[in-house]
């Protein structure tokens, strides 16, 4: 019995050898050894940036509390003690007087005001006590024909 020839598909080829296998890849830490100092540089400067910021909050935390001494002083102590701190003068900003609100937009509040308590979701029973109450007094701001100055 005579068989056809088989066809291929990829026919090999007579004589040619294959090609040679690619260099092998650099790990990625190597290939960007270069961006390394770079990126340790960057993290150690926000890294500083962040603690600089959150010490002088810290500070400014202790300064206030400091004015306020956490236990009560002998007035006989306080008495005999000279004073070495002079206080430093304070700048006070003079009030400024503002225009009366009309009666119409404190209206117009009152019940904005009213819209968000509806609004709310009361946690437990005394929270919705006094949410109730609140609007009970805004219903009455709204229905009286003169509103007290805000």
């Amino acid at each position: 019995m005579n068989e056809a020839p088989k066809l291929y598909t990829n026919k090999p080829k007579k004589g040619s050898s294959a090609p040679p296998p690619p260099p092998p890849k650099q790990s990625f830490a190597r290939r960007y050894r270069f961006l390394w100092p770079l990126l340790l540089v960057v993290n150690l400067a926000a890294g500083g940036y962040v603690l600089v910021r959150t010490r002088k909050k810290d500070t400014a935390v202790e300064e206030g509390e400091s004015d306020v001494p956490s236990t009560p002083v002998s007035t006989t102590a306080a008495t005999t003690a000279p004073i070495a701190e002079k206080p430093s003068p304070s700048i006070v900003e003079p009030v400024m007087l503002r225009d009366p609100i009309p009666v119409d937009q404190q209206r117009e509040l009152f019940k904005w005001i009213l819209a968000e308590k509806r609004k709310a979701k009361p946690k437990d029973s005394e929270e919705k006590k006094r949410i109730d109450e609140e609007k009970a007094i805004l219903k009455h701001f709204i229905r009286a024909k003169s509103i007290p100055n805000i």
